[in-house]
C-alpha cells in the first residue's frame, strides 16, 4: 500500500478520537457541583423576566440559513475569482451558471419571503 493511503487512512482512524477526547476527559476530570443557582437559568448574567423557553419565529432560523447558504458559496467563489484570469473559457462559464443558480436561490428565498425580517 503506498504510505500516502497509510497516511489518510491514520488520519481517518485518529481524527474521531483526537475530536472525543477533550469532551471525555473533561466530562471525567471537571468539577461536578451542581446546585440551584448553577442550574438556574440566565440571559447575559442576568436574571431572566418571564418564561425562559420562549418560542422564536421559524423566520429567524430561514434567515440565518440563508444567510449561511450564501455566505459558504461566496467561500467557493472566491478562488474562482482569484483565478479568473487564468480560467479556461470552460471554466468562467461553469462559473457563471454557479452564480445564476445563487441568483436563482436568491430569487426563490425573496419569493419565499425568507428574508423579510419583519412580522
Amino acid at each position: 500500500m503506498e504510505p500516502t493511503w497509510v497516511f489518510i487512512g491514520v488520519f481517518f482512524l485518529l481524527a474521531p478520537i483526537l475530536a472525543a477526547a477533550p469532551i471525555v476527559i473533561g466530562h471525567y476530570l471537571g468539577p461536578h457541583k451542581p446546585n440551584p443557582i448553577k442550574n438556574d437559568v440566565y440571559e447575559c448574567g442576568l436574571k431572566t423576566v418571564g418564561d425562559a423557553w420562549v418560542r422564536f419565529k421559524v423566520q429567524y432560523y430561514l434567515f440565518a440559513l440563508v444567510f449561511l447558504i450564501f455566505d459558504v458559496e461566496l467561500v467557493f467563489l472566491y478562488p474562482w475569482a482569484v483565478a479568473y484570469d487564468m480560467l479556461p473559457t470552460f471554466a468562467v462559464l461553469e462559473g457563471l451558471l454557479f452564480i445564476i443558480m445563487l441568483l436563482a436561490a436568491l430569487v426563490y428565498a425573496w419569493k419565499r419571503e425568507a428574508l423579510d425580517w419583519y412580522d
